[in-house]
């Protein structure tokens, strides 16, 4: 009676530990599934905010940019606000970004390198018609406080 109660106990723990595997590893996968698509999604309206400015809201529309951003590219962005205000202003400039592909380079639990192609109609007192422009950035993210935010942004060729 041990020697099948014991057996019992065996076949129940090795049937158990497979489930308890198989399940950790779905979590890990769905888990990173869900950081791939907050990453794709923080850099999409990133680089969308930075890509639809107005003239005629300005101060709202670096705002955006602004709540999206952190470290060192915010604190460029906010000491150019003032003098891209003026600018902006005076050219009456208008841009509809929109953005077309987003790939991520490389990511883990904290930081994340984002690839963004982003198209933009851009009118101003120099082109009243527009003017079409395609943009190739590179998003540096950073997981702050829960939300990823961008660290740095450049223009790739």
């Amino acid at each position: 009676m041990r020697l099948l109660a014991a057996g019992l106990a065996a076949a129940t723990v090795l049937t158990a530990v497979p489930g308890v595997w198989l399940g950790v590893k779905l979590s890990d996968q769905r888990a990173a599934e869900q950081r791939r698509q907050d990453i794709l999604a923080a850099a999409r309206q990133s680089a969308l905010n930075f890509t639809s400015l107005d003239y005629r809201h300005y101060d709202r529309d670096s705002g955006n940019v602004l709540k999206g951003a952190t470290g060192e590219f915010k604190k460029e962005f906010a000491a150019q606000t003032a003098r891209l205000t003026k600018l902006v202003a005076q050219n009456k400039s208008v841009s509809e970004g929109q953005v077309l592909e987003a790939g991520i380079v490389r990511s883990d639990a904290r930081t994340a390198r984002v690839l963004v192609v982003a198209d933009s109609k851009v009118t101003n007192t120099a082109a009243p018609q527009g003017q079409a422009r395609t943009y190739r950035l590179q998003l540096d993210l950073a997981r702050v406080s829960g939300r990823w935010l961008t660290s740095d942004v450049a223009f790739v060729g």
